[in-house]
């Protein structure tokens, strides 16, 4: 008899995190889950704690997503309040130190960051996107293990610029070169000992993950996936039987900060792009929409308009394209954006639970990525 597999999988997203613990031989639906605050709230949060007080902090760690953090970080400073980082963890605000310097933030050596962490009048701060502690902790408070024989995180990267390059175009360059060499879904996916070194915030999880495995007890050398969050929630809509049945759909994850669609033919990326989720309305997402099924959309209107960009592979590579809108497919927190348009989309529900479509879509990509694990993976799945 083969012995069952148990995966964690986690979804790091703005607002939340998403987080299931799979394990082989049970219904996908019977399978562990959380649906939690996001690592960047939970630092924003315990950064507005210090200013509420008027206390210096000190932040360490690794570099993790910003937003909320950077913005909490910021304001405190702003405050007239001090904010010393560690160098590592000053990445999350920009790749480019000097321009951390010039926020108002003090870059401090980690010997120096753990000698202020001791002093009883400063709030040290942790940044990681992937808390094994936190998770483990929580597991453990309803009497689950939290050993596991593979990880498979998602995160949002925009990749390290060079500096005076633009972190859309340098993110949205990657995109493209990435879809031309693979255009699938899962081809934003990797083992971590596969990750391109530009991706700074996936290898980043990869050091938070090594925690995991030490402290939950699990096999030091389990597999790792990492994996880009749009992607996966593409790919975990395709778990929606009516989503997967469709030979040629739009798949359009409207996350909280940003949204990112694809559209697909038998299985392929014909065209893809991704925004900013506050940057458009209701109108400017349908008019991409439209112009990403006919193949008209560029890239400088998706950038001018404050987002990553778009792209449409060459005809021949796409198939042919009739003039019909395609069937579309919408996730993620923000889907009310399209909720009673004129394109008629679908809220997929993935084994009848969207908030951890990224979750399914990293167990897919996985199973893609480790034929061993395969085995017992995709049984669960469609």
């Amino acid at each position: 008899m083969t012995t069952p597999i148990r995966v964690l999988a986690v979804d790091v997203g703005t607002g939340t995190q998403d987080i299931l613990l799979f394990e082989s031989g049970k219904t996908i639906e019977n399978c562990f889950r959380m649906v939690m605050p996001s690592p960047t709230m939970i630092v924003a949060e315990r950064i507005k704690r210090a200013t509420e007080r008027g206390l210096p902090i000190v932040l360490t760690g690794v570099t993790m997503g910003g937003g909320p953090s950077h913005w909490a970080a910021r304001d405190h400073a702003l405050a007239g309040y001090p904010v010393a980082v560690t160098p590592d963890a000053a990445r999350t605000f920009d790749d480019d130190l000097n321009a951390v310097a010039q926020m108002g933030f003090e870059i401090i050596d980690e010997a120096e960051a753990a000698r202020r962490a001791e002093l009883p009048a400063v709030v040290h701060v942790e940044l990681q996107d992937f808390d094994a502690r936190a998770i483990i902790t929580a597991l453990q408070a309803f009497d689950i293990d939290p050993r596991v024989d593979a990880l498979a995180v998602a995160a949002f990267d925009h990749g390290a610029a060079p500096p005076g390059v633009s972190d859309r175009r340098f993110r949205f360059d990657f995109i493209a070169e990435t879809v031309h060499r693979d255009p699938t879904p899962s081809a934003f996916a990797y083992l971590a000992q596969d990750t391109p070194g530009d991706l700074t915030r996936l290898l980043a999880i990869a050091q938070s993950a090594a925690r995991y495995k030490k402290l939950s007890g699990s096999a030091p050398d389990i597999p790792l996936l990492l994996m880009d969050t749009g992607s996966a929630a593409a790919l975990g809509s395709l778990e929606d039987a009516l989503v997967r049945r469709q030979q040629e759909c739009i798949l359009c994850n409207i996350g909280n900060f940003h949204t990112l669609a694809f559209h697909l033919l038998h299985g392929k990326i014909a065209g893809i792009f991704e925004h900013h989720t506050g940057e458009i309305s209701r109108e400017q997402l349908e008019d991409m929409l439209l112009k990403l099924a006919d193949g008209t959309l560029t890239n400088e209107e998706v950038f001018n308009t404050s987002g990553h960009g778009a792209l449409n592979l060459d005809r021949s590579v796409s198939g042919s394209r009739d003039g019909h809108f395609p069937f579309l497919s919408v996730t993620g927190p923000r889907r009310e954006l399209l909720r009673g348009s004129r394109l008629q989309p679908y809220e997929a529900t993935p084994h009848g639970d969207m908030m951890i479509a990224g979750c399914f879509g990293l167990l897919r990509s996985l199973a893609d990525r480790d034929p061993v694990l395969a085995a017992q993976i995709e049984p669960a799945l469609l």
